[in-house]
């Protein structure tokens, strides 16, 4: 077995070893030599060679989404940490173990005008949760830095960066390791919760409590404590397609219950208390509602953070949501209301208007997810790209066996392609990703990557542009709107999936769609692509009439 001569590298290589990162993405160069030899040439290993360093670190984000642990990304001195920013910013507010170890020149060579040099050192200060800048000599202080930076990436779920100064020689090796660096054990920290008393009678007061769940991994929650949510007249629980939680009497298609709202409606749905669970919420108009109708406690559940999305956080519980439940509802004390009730008779309205509107619409995006939802198959995972793809998924039902996953970290277009392909790698299932035509198109090198499932497929959604900017409002049907809006173009992957060996198909309306997708779905040769084009002028209008017709 090779390893690096340079004992800094060998350090590093080690305790990543002794502390369980073994998932290496390494964007190849030359000043990472010694840390790529380390990585590439130990067994224990898994490690990935992506060229492009977004596309290395999505795929990474999409790895650690669902390894539930840290993925380490290697790259070389120079831009190639910086092109690692946007997924460092997507780990920090998504909450994903990722590490990042630059190499970088030693100090003395930093602005003295040498090749691939910038100032590495804290250069995701805004967005990491440690930088540990490691000096050239091997020491037990860097061996402590790295230490705590992992550390720091397996129990807070977040971005840490490790900058590793190299001189060269840079490819030298040896059969035998020279350094032994401590491991050192991270002390176990004690829970920290209030005290549940005046908090249980709060809730077994209240009347009128929403609890609002964003992106959550599958099955935090227990069934018994679902079903004794659902059961409760006072409760009203709305969910998030990403929110991986299910139930009957779970609202899920949020905007379509509350987008026709009057302003006695909104007054009468008013929460006395807010209870919000898991990670980033999509939908604008929940955020719109709660802002301005604020209930009295907002109470934000996690181990880690709480956000004050609504202006008027009142308690952050620090623990998982099956600990704060088990809590609240241990008196299992039921209370009079009819706030879940007249819920339920509203769902009932907003069903039968969905299902006249959709039964007459004609093809567009709106119909195409009508369409593809209900024909996943059962226990697929699926991955969904931001802006316009993610909304439509909220208005329709899926299959409760599949996972759902999202980037609302920054809800950026940029990397959703790199993270599918990383989930599918890590997670050994069956992987769709339903993606529009922009966000396919800027991360389209993420199918420079030798290690694609065979049953990894792509449903690419193509209507010609950035197709959200028409729903906002604002849109004009301008030369200035379609160009620097919109991104109006006449572009097709169909090269691009000739060119990575996807099997291509495409489709231009309904009938064509409905053939096609038997076929599409069945594939387990080769990796996928199913292109389909809507029309760019209707959908916009389509979908303002929806939520027009639901009163």
């Amino acid at each position: 077995m090779a390893y690096p001569k340079i004992p800094l590298a060998q350090s590093v290589m080690a305790l990543c070893k002794a502390k369980g990162l073994l998932d290496i993405i390494i964007s190849p160069g030359s000043r990472n030599a010694p840390l790529t030899i380390g990585f590439a040439s130990n067994k224990e290993f898994n490690c990935y060679s992506i060229a492009d360093e977004r596309c290395a670190a999505f795929m990474a984000i999409g790895m650690a989404q669902q390894l539930k642990k840290p993925v380490a990304l290697v790259c070389t001195s120079g831009s190639a940490l910086l092109n690692y920013y946007p997924a460092v910013a997507e780990a920090f507010y998504s909450q994903l173990p990722l590490v990042v170890i630059s190499a970088d020149r030693p100090t003395s060579k930093i602005d003295i005008g040498d090749g691939q040099t910038i100032r590495q050192q804290n250069v995701y200060a805004n967005h990491i949760l440690y930088s540990a800048n490691l000096t050239e000599e091997n020491s037990a202080e860097n061996d402590a830095k790295i230490n705590e930076a992992i550390t720091i990436a397996i129990r807070q779920k977040g971005p840490v960066h490790i900058n590793v100064p190299f001189e060269e020689p840079l490819y030298e090796v040896t059969e035998t390791l020279s350094v032994h660096p401590e491991v050192k054990e991270p002390v176990k920290q004690e829970e920290s919760l209030p005290d549940w008393t005046p908090f249980i009678q709060k809730w077994s007061q209240a009347k009128k409590k929403l609890i609002l769940i964003g992106t959550n991994d599958p099955g935090v929650m227990e069934t018994a404590i679902i079903e004794q949510l659902a059961n409760d007249d006072s409760i009203v629980v709305m969910k998030e397609v990403t929110s991986n939680i299910h139930h009957p009497h779970f609202i899920g298609n949020i905007d379509t219950i509350i987008t026709p709202f009057t302003e006695n409606d909104f007054i009468a749905f008013q929460p006395e208390i807010l209870i919000t669970i898991g990670g980033m919420v999509v939908s604008k108009r929940v955020k719109a509602f709660l802002r301005k109708y604020q209930p009295e406690e907002h109470w934000h559940v996690d181990p880690l953070r709480a956000y004050d999305t609504f202006g008027c956080l009142s308690q952050h519980f620090k623990c998982m949501p099956n600990r704060f439940f088990k809590a609240v509802l241990a008196q299992d004390s039921l209370i009079t209301s009819d706030y879940l009730p007249r819920v339920k008779e509203i769902q009932k309205i907003r069903e039968a208007k969905h299902k006249i509107y959709a039964d007459r619409v004609p093809y567009s995006d709106f119909t195409v997810f009508q369409t593809l939802l209900p024909a996943l198959p059962a226990n697929t995972q699926l991955q969904i790209s931001n802006s316009s793809a993610i909304r439509y998924a909220q208005l329709f039902s899926i299959d409760p066996s599949i996972d759902v996953f999202c980037n609302r970290g920054t809800s950026g277009i940029d990397g959703s392609t790199s993270t599918a392909i990383g989930a599918a790698i890590a997670a050994n299932k069956e992987t769709l990703l339903i993606t529009g035509d922009i966000s396919f198109l800027y991360d389209s090198n993420a199918l420079w990557n030798a290690y694609i499932p065979k049953n990894f497929k792509i449903i690419l959604i193509n209507n010609g542009g950035g197709g959200i900017f028409r729903i906002l409002p604002g849109h004009q049907e301008t030369e200035v709107f379609n160009t620097y809006f919109e991104t109006a173009h006449h572009l097709t992957a169909e090269h691009l999936a000739a060119m990575y060996k996807f099997r291509y198909m495409t489709v231009n309306d309904q009938t064509e769609l409905e053939n096609a997708l038997p076929s599409f779905l069945s594939e387990k040769a080769q990796p996928a692509l199913l292109e389909i084009h809507t029309p760019m002028e209707v959908n916009d209008k389509i979908l303002l009439e929806y939520f027009k017709n639901l009163t």
